[in-house]
């Protein structure tokens, strides 16, 4: 039996619902509180305790390499079950934690042995948008205001329709005025680029039609496994600032440096995708911290069935 085959998604996702919870509960006491690191350890320490409890033999593809806990190359699981890829994100947004500001969330991501890209920790130029135009209608061949006006022109209307979420970084201030010199809206985030990646598959409901710039390159294989589970799409190409990252590169495993690769290149196979809401977000609410009870929302996806759950979940805090 393969190890596609033995990938029994439907058992395993809610119970990778629970690690995203686990790892989110664990915040209760480090939101807003100015301690990234002590944050990004604790969600690790109570992501790894977690998938403890799980029958897989997973091994860590994307990682936190600042952590013990859940760096690339990890095992975890309880040892038995399917040998499967790790994808994880403990604490995607530590700034936005450690400063209670929008869009901190806990992601991890599980797919079959061998069908998940592992990428070194360094930049990747991306690009995404909704699955309800074709893939090639928009590339990273070309210059952003071609982007908004092919993507314009595809959904049938003008590129003042059209909104485009980035980083707010230096480095991207020339794409900014080049996406405004086409009338296009630009929405800037701080950090995040996550949840911004998956509001494009939904931009009725989001008001996001596309994501655009560079930010780290494991964040972009867990963006493809998202946009895997909903459909959207998703290009991605390494962006290398010296030789030592190349050579970085190359130790990963990778020997196309500059290959653009599609949201399934990044992730082959089956994916679930399960990500609980930290701070709020359009994505989903942030944690309630209420006297009696902490609670949380949790998305939870597979990409075998195209299904999408939300998960309400609270549970009794004990009174200090």
């Amino acid at each position: 039996m393969s190890a596609s085959d033995d990938f029994q998604d439907r058992m395993l996702a809610l119970g990778l619902g629970r690690v995203v919870e686990k790892a989110a509960l664990s915040m209760a006491d480090y939101i807003g509180r100015g301690d990234e690191r002590a944050a990004d350890e604790a969600a690790a320490a109570a992501m790894q305790e977690e998938l403890s409890r799980l029958d897989l033999r997973g091994t860590v593809v994307i990682g936190d390499d600042e952590s013990e806990h859940m760096a690339v190359g990890n095992l975890v699981g309880n040892g038995t079950g399917p040998e499967l890829d790790v994808a994880v994100d403990p604490l995607e947004g530590t700034t936005l934690t450690a400063k209670d500001l929008p869009n901190a969330m806990t992601v991890i991501a599980m797919a079959p042995k061998g069908t998940m890209t592992q990428v070194p920790n360094i930049y990747m130029e991306k690009l995404a948008f909704g699955g309800n135009v074709p893939a090639d209608t928009v590339t990273l061949d070309m210059d952003p205001a071609t982007r908004v006006r092919a993507l314009a022109k595809a959904k049938g209307c003008a590129p003042k329709d059209i909104t485009v979420c980035l980083l707010e970084r230096p480095r991207h201030m020339p794409m900014i005025a080049a996406l405004r010199e086409t009338g296009a809206a630009v929405r800037l985030i701080t950090d995040g680029d996550i949840a911004a990646v998956i509001n494009c598959a939904e931009p009725e409901s989001t008001g996001i039609d596309m994501y655009m710039g560079s930010g780290g390159a494991p964040e972009g294989v867990l963006a493809a496994a998202a946009m895997k589970c909903l459909g959207g799409h998703f290009y991605g190409q390494l962006i290398y600032r010296s030789d030592d990252e190349r050579h970085l590169t190359r130790a990963s495993g990778i020997r196309e440096l500059d290959r653009i690769y599609t949201r399934d290149e990044l992730v082959t196979d089956h994916v679930i995708f399960a990500a609980t809401g930290v701070t709020d977000s359009s994505l989903l609410r942030g944690m309630v911290r209420a006297p009696g009870y902490l609670q949380t929302e949790t998305l939870l996806m597979r990409s075998k069935t195209g299904s999408v759950r939300r998960m309400s979940y609270r549970i009794p805090r004990a009174r200090s």
